[in-house]
């Protein structure tokens, strides 16, 4: 060409209509270029030297934008995807290609650690929705194994010991892993599990509650009355259909007119806990058989043991119209608004006898825990009485969550978690820095506290949030990361039931959790007596709460691999799951026990986690301590409404 420029055969023109990625195009226009190299010798070493350069600019920058657009999505690839591209990647792998010079080495294991999914959890909406329902499915699978163990050595037992193929009644001997895996079967479409379950119940609990002894009233409460209530509504008994909660109902496979029956015989005998008390303090153990009750033998009561039965009992109340269960347990927390409080905060210890706390040992840990929780939940449950007769239980919690905030909330050195400590002998006593894993249940506390039930987005565009509960649902993030990070600080990725962390002025260190790749190595020891696990479900509670409520993927993120830490440590293939007795170690020890809340709450959590919002909406369903829902009452009639 004489007299102008020479076409460019890379201009934004190709790039924008696509020519760029036509590899005919490309040779095209290569070819054109020799062409008019032979035509000019002029022209060919300004043709050549221009175009040469903006080939390899473009290159370069087409190159980096690939990488950039496609690397996000590595890394947060599933183990169901994984499966699908593996055969693919192998067969190509050694045929290098651009990805394969650029492409940083991947990480071992192939998941991004908690710090990282937090910076980028925008990209893990990018997950379809097949990925969740895929892993649903795997944690339904989990329950069942976990249910074939128990059904095949040691139904009818509160227990399953996995390794040793028996059963265990360490709980009164009323089946408590039946009647705590029934709603979850009901929840996740286990029908068979639903069927033996209910069949069971039906053939067996009546008389074993009138053959047992001696039961904790709040374990049984929980557990076993919680556990009917919830089958109860969800199989649409006929004063409490199932209508929100987004689950099938199943009452071809289960009898409610029978669980209803159960139920209020059971808490008929419960009751006498409440009235041979001289107090408004129930007394801690019931004899079943004889419908007798009585003191601890050092005559006291847990604190959070004594509040924990409210949800229950005016439940039942409200389905079977009789309004004595809903009284008696209601007496306690209007006694407990009477008593004096270090800030909001309670002593883990109180006297039937007395009606009085015993010793200053403030924590929300075991014995303290579930008495904030129910503070909230009680409330939540009553809706036609938030602001007028139960307003006061609000209050209280309100109270309490300061008192947390400003005498047991620190941060670690050096990397700052936030976690919740402990004052053993009161307020004027030493901070003691450490968080049992019971704690976990207080992330999803602050957050439903917060909003009520609802997401965070509707109650940021409805105005409903005040500064405090922005910053309780901040403090609520921060410490299921904390709680988070006492899972992937260990070499199993699976929790302590104890740790400690590390604070200013406390500098005396201890054994790590195991992990040495973990950012908070140096922030978490964990006590050589401390090192076990009972398969527990508060933090993946807590993940469960948090991410319907801030809708952020990077809850569900952590609760997988948190599942599948269990899955490699503590399934057991003859059946069922197994405690651990050293999460820091590889392999780690087994305890041979599987508790019947990991098929009552952990496994049930998880499900949830990965599941649709529908399901059991916050706003409509509140959890028992067991994690086992009950509906929000509405209103003053609901005991002839379906909800």
């Amino acid at each position: 060409m004489s007299g102008g420029s020479a076409p460019l055969p890379y201009s934004m023109r190709d790039v924008d209509g696509g020519a760029y990625n036509n590899a005919k195009f490309r040779q095209r226009s290569r070819l054109k270029m020799v062409t008019q190299a032979l035509i000019s010798k002029s022209s060919k070493y300004q043709c050549g030297k221009f175009t040469l350069g903006k080939f390899l600019s473009l290159l370069m920058v087409s190159g980096l934008v690939y990488l950039l657009v496609h690397k996000s999505s590595e890394g947060f690839v599933s183990g169901e995807l994984h499966g699908k591209e593996e055969q693919s990647r192998h067969a190509s792998k050694d045929s290098p290609n651009i990805r394969t010079f650029w492409r940083k080495s991947a990480r071992l294991p192939p998941r991004l650690p908690p710090n990282e999914i937090y910076k980028n959890s925008s990209t893990l909406h990018q997950f379809p929705p097949f990925v969740w329902t895929s892993r649903q499915k795997k944690v339904k699978e989990a329950f069942e194994h976990g249910w074939s163990g128990y059904r095949n050595y040691a139904l009818g037992y509160d227990e399953l010991m996995p390794l040793s193929h028996r059963g265990v009644d360490g709980l009164g001997g009323l089946g408590a892993t039946v009647v705590d895996s029934l709603d979850t079967a009901i929840i996740m479409g286990a029908d068979d599990v639903v069927s033996e379950a209910s069949t069971w119940i039906e053939d067996n609990l009546m008389k074993k509650i009138n053959e047992k002894g001696q039961v904790n009233l709040f374990e049984t409460t929980i557990r076993v009355l919680g556990g009917l209530l919830s089958a109860y509504h969800l199989s649409g008994g006929s004063r409490a259909g199932g209508g929100d909660s987004g689950i099938p109902v199943t009452s071809n496979k289960t009898n409610p007119d029978r669980l209803l029956e159960v139920s209020k015989d059971l808490a008929d005998r419960l009751l006498l806990a409440f009235t041979s008390s001289p107090t408004a303090i129930p007394y801690s153990d019931v004899v079943l058989r004889d419908r007798s009750a009585h003191a601890s033998p050092d005559g006291l009561s847990s604190t959070s043991e004594a509040t924990t039965l409210q949800l229950e009992f005016s439940y039942l109340s409200r389905i079977s119209g009789d309004p004595k269960y809903d009284l008696e347990a209601m007496k306690v927390l209007e006694h407990m608004r009477t008593l004096p409080t270090v800030e909001g905060l309670v002593p883990i210890y109180i006297s039937p006898y007395s009606g009085q706390f015993s010793g200053e040992n403030i924590r929300l840990g075991s014995r303290g825990d579930s008495y904030y929780e129910y503070l909230l939940k009680v409330w939540v449950q009553q809706e036609n009485y938030r602001n007028t007769s139960l307003k006061y239980l609000f209050e209280m919690y309100t109270e309490a969550m300061r008192g947390v905030k400003h005498l047991l909330v620190r941060k670690t050195t050096p990397n700052g978690l936030v976690f919740v400590g402990e004052l053993p002998h009161g307020r004027n006593g030493a901070f003691s820095p450490k968080m049992d894993h019971l704690v976990c249940f207080l992330p999803g506390t602050l957050a439903l506290g917060a909003t009520k039930g609802i997401t965070k987005k509707k109650a940021l565009e409805n105005n409903l949030l005040t500064k405090e509960d922005i910053e309780n649902l901040q403090l609520a993030e921060d410490l299921a990361k904390t709680c988070v990070e006492m899972y992937f600080v260990t070499s199993t990725g699976l929790a302590p039931e104890i740790a400690y962390f590390h604070i200013e002025g406390n500098p005396d260190g201890g054994p790590d959790g195991g992990n040495r790749s973990s950012e908070y190595i140096n922030d978490i020891t964990i006590k050589p007596l401390d090192r076990h696990n009972l398969l527990r479900p508060e933090t993946v509670e807590s993940l469960f709460v948090l991410h319907r409520i801030t809708e952020d993927p990077k809850y569900r993120e952590w609760g997988w691999q948190i599942f599948q830490a269990f899955e490699k440590y503590t399934k057991v293939d003859s059946g069922g799951y197994t405690s651990l007795d050293d999460v820091t170690s590889i392999p780690p020890p087994r305890r041979d026990k599987m508790e019947t809340f990991f098929l009552g709450e952990t496994l049930k959590y998880l499900y949830l986690l990965f599941g649709e919002s529908n399901i059991l909406p916050l706003d409509k369903y509140v959890f028992n301590t067991e994690a086992h829902p009950l509906p929000v009452i509405r209103s003053a009639v609901q005991v002839s409404d379906t909800i």
